[in-house]
């Protein structure tokens, strides 16, 4: 897969696939974007828990694990981190990705971006004593994956004029499987069709305000069985 560095807004990098006229991240900000819909509007709201345990489906850049890994640090819990990714991105792209230096933080920053990128795929990993990461090659359409089990699924697929077989109802009931009850995905797209399959396959959905460039996004969460 064919892919180039660009500057988004907010002087953050992203990668650009021409094939499908796609970026990874948001062109009005890579970062601004990752941490309004994934850590905010996402990982914030389990603070509470000493443990928490996400799915990614497109570990792509890493940037939403790297954040991730930083809000652990910050609010002193533990991680347990499983990215998916069909078509992982190379050594010479990720290294050339300039997150820490847009945020100027320390060298530890960037040597943790380094070590989640550097990690052996396919087993769990320790990367800090916060953050442990499983990465996986697989198409999620057919990984395996453990029932009731995750917290919260960063959905961060391309957008489904590029890839409108992974924003099915078939794949919303997949996701909606391996949540825990009260738990929670979070994805940029808001689009009617996509929140319909959304509730088709049994989640609330909800818009809420989104990133920069982006008036809302979609905040799913799998309900309570009531008894």
């Amino acid at each position: 897969m064919e892919r180039k560095i660009v500057t988004t807004k907010d002087q953050s990098a992203t990668l650009f696939v021409p094939g499908l006229d796609e970026t990874y991240h948001s062109i009005h900000g890579a970062l601004q974007e990752s941490q309004h819909v994934f850590i905010e509007a996402g990982l914030q709201q389990f603070n509470y828990l000493s443990q928490i345990h996400i799915l990614e489906i497109g570990f792509g850049t890493g940037l939403n694990a790297w954040l991730s890994a930083l809000e652990a640090q910050k609010q002193d819990f533990k991680l347990h981190y499983t990215g998916l990714e069909k078509y992982p991105v190379q050594p010479e792209e990720w290294s050339a990705l300039n997150y820490t230096q847009a945020l100027n933080l320390p060298q530890s920053a960037a040597d943790l971006f380094e070590a989640l990128h550097e990690s052996a795929w396919e087993n769990e990993q320790a990367i800090s004593p916060h953050f442990k990461l499983t990465k996986r090659q697989a198409d999620f359409r057919t990984a395996p994956l453990t029932p009731n089990h995750y917290h919260l699924i960063y959905f961060d697929a391309f957008a489904p004029s590029a890839q409108a077989y992974l924003w099915t109802r078939e794949v919303f009931e997949r996701m909606f499987a391996c949540l825990q009850e009260d738990g929670l995905l979070v994805t940029y797209c808001v689009k009617g069709e996509v929140r319909r399959n959304m509730q088709a396959a049994g989640f609330e959905v909800e818009k809420i305000p989104g990133p920069p460039g982006k008036r809302e996004m979609a905040r799913a969460r799998k309900p309570i069985t009531k008894l």
